[in-house]
């Protein structure tokens, strides 16, 4: 008497995602867009796919072969079409915040969003923000994160971009909150005419000449204008450092994330006592200054201006808007994987 056949060991969500995982790490694609590595985004994709939660962790979950095979189709397009997983799947997540993304807007990710999960304390106080600007809001996602860290302030949101303000419209109707997130359409500060602010925050673009040249093809996929940041990454920040004294109010501040561009920042601005925030990403990524001490010190460095103004040519590190370890643990699906953005 022949021996019963064995039946096949039915898929789990555990094989799904080791297969997922390993076909990204030998693909070779690049990351950075909300996470940093195979695994993390090999369980996003995955959970993604399957319609299951981004904190799932029953990894012996059974998966139907035609569930299975919606995963690898979605695994097979990131490694082919060498896009972000943010624009497959139309999302991007900082924290517990979803958005709404597609290639109109840079994937949000952002060192500031970390900050603001803590309202900027000790800097801010938060009870005395009534009014806010997010400068190249992009998808308008530290906008709407401005609006829950400081519920009684109307905040401004501005972009040069029509397509991304657009995305940033569905953001913010998604939240609710049209009533108290104004978009506008702006050269940084141009449209804006005398408007003051008691916050303003700006994740402009900051890559170098250099690196844009380098770029990993799933970089390339962003829109140039929301990463070049001209020779020395530094054009727009410029801008936005000497003209913010005249749209902050008195005890307002300046945030702003630069890379890890702390020293060519300090060559630009000798004379401005910036404040680094600690991140996850370093102390080199985010700087912030109140008014007071912004405008005494563009004053006394108004001799060097020229100089301030003149970009320097180096090679620098390709960007560092996807923020390390933070964008796994903004990332829900790190947590799911049991990693550390």
């Amino acid at each position: 008497m022949r021996s019963a056949e064995r039946k096949p060991r039915p898929l789990k969500l555990r094989d799904l995602i080791r297969q997922s995982v390993r076909a990204l790490r030998e693909a070779g694609v690049s990351f950075g867009h909300g996470t940093t590595n195979a695994r993390d985004e090999g369980v996003y994709l995955t959970l993604h796919a399957l319609g299951l939660p981004l904190d799932t962790s029953d990894w012996e979950l059974p998966v139907a072969a035609r569930s299975a095979e919606k995963a690898r189709a979605l695994v097979a397009r990131r490694i082919k079409e060498r896009k972000p997983a943010a624009y497959l799947t139309r999302e991007a997540w900082l924290g517990d915040f979803r958005f709404y993304v597609d290639e109109r807007v840079i994937v949000p990710r952002s060192y500031i969003a970390e900050l603001l999960a803590r309202d900027l304390a000790p800097w801010i106080d938060a009870r005395r923000i009534r009014s806010a600007l997010d400068l190249c809001t992009g998808s308008g996602c530290l906008a709407i994160l401005l609006a829950h860290s400081y519920p009684r302030a109307h905040v401004d949101a501005a972009d040069l971009s029509p397509d991304a303000l657009a995305v940033a419209r569905r953001n913010v109707k998604a939240y609710d909150l049209g009533s108290r997130v104004t978009l506008q359409r702006s050269d940084l500060y141009c449209a804006l005419e005398t408007q003051r602010y008691d916050l303003i925050v700006s994740n402009p673009p900051y890559v170098t000449a250099a690196a844009m040249r380098e770029l990993p093809v799933e970089y390339r996929r962003e829109p140039r204008v929301a990463l070049a940041g001209g020779g020395d990454g530094l054009d727009l920040v410029r801008r936005i450092v000497r003209e913010a004294p005249e749209h902050l109010e008195q005890g307002g501040w300046l945030v702003v994330e630069v890379g890890h561009a702390r020293a060519r920042v300090e060559r630009a601005f000798p004379r401005l006592p910036f404040i680094w925030a600690d991140t996850s990403g370093g102390d080199d990524c985010v700087f912030l200054i109140s008014r007071e001490a912004l405008a005494q010190g563009l004053a006394q460095s108004a001799p060097a201006t020229a100089a301030a103004l003149s970009p320097r040519r180096q090679k620098a590190p390709l960007p560092a808007r996807a923020s390390g370890a933070a964008a796994a643990r903004r990332h829900r699906s790190a947590r799911a994987s049991g990693g550390s953005r």
